[in-house]
């Protein structure tokens, strides 16, 4: 049974700083579509200082045991036209404070099956050999203006599912005596949107919760006396709400 995927990678942890960059990706999950090659990933900097920030891809595969492996794109295959992946364009921003910057993902590769990718959005003090395209004084500037305290740049990580090119959904529901289960026997991701579970009278409830559920893999909910639960089934283009409880 594969796993379902997490809802996001923290790469580092939050600091205090006189001045510093604050980045925003938005949505940790994007999708492409069996229709599209490309979408575009904005990057916002809500800090007080500009943000160079390093894009990195890697295509997230899974082994025989269900267990996943990263393995990052080798965009040196792009010049020769043999990428099969997910790459960024740039893969290199300077986002200033207040303000936005985009990197255009796009697939190059097969559609036979679904794939997923991991694109890491990283801070970083600027270095000539990474391709910012500012000087070493520029640079020495803005590392200068930065150590006047601690500081350790946070970013973050976004999933991309590249759905195949006929996608097919055949999502199983089994309403059992103590669980309900969702089984995805197609061969395309769906979702179990704003899952919520509340009490009786409908006056408490949880914070609702998100999960994806990959091809050939499940997931099953334990259902609690007296409680009432309700989500949105997405599949492709197609939305569906259910309920249950006991």
């Amino acid at each position: 049974m594969k796993p379902i995927l997490s809802a996001c990678l923290l790469l580092g942890l939050a600091a205090q700083a006189p001045a510093a960059p604050a980045i925003n990706i938005g949505a940790m999950y994007e999708y492409l579509d069996a229709d599209a090659g490309t979408l575009l990933k904005r990057v916002r900097n809500s800090g007080d200082s500009t943000a160079f920030v390093k894009v990195a891809v890697a295509e997230i595969v899974y082994g025989q045991d269900g267990q996943a492996n990263e393995l990052p794109v080798d965009t040196g295959q792009l010049a020769l036209g043999q990428l099969k992946g997910l790459v960024a364009s740039p893969s290199r921003l300077m986002v200033p404070a207040g303000g936005m910057q985009a990197s255009r993902l796009l697939y190059l590769g097969p559609r036979d099956r679904e794939r997923y990718f991991r694109v890491r959005f990283s801070p970083v003090l600027p270095e000539k050999q990474d391709a910012f395209d500012i000087g070493d004084d520029e640079a020495r500037r803005y590392q200068d203006s930065l150590s006047a305290g601690v500081n350790v740049l946070t970013g973050y990580g976004a999933i991309v599912i590249v759905r195949p090119g006929q996608p097919h959904y055949d999502t199983r529901l089994q309403d059992g005596g103590d669980s309900y289960t969702v089984r995805n026997d197609g061969n395309s991701t769906v979702i179990v949107d704003a899952f919520l579970q509340c009490d009786a009278d409908g006056r408490h409830c949880e914070t609702p919760t998100k999960h994806h559920v990959l091809p050939g893999g499940s997931k099953r909910f334990v259902k609690a006396d007296g409680h009432r639960y309700t989500f949105e089934l997405i599949e492709g283009r197609r939305r569906r709400t259910v309920a249950f409880g006991r």
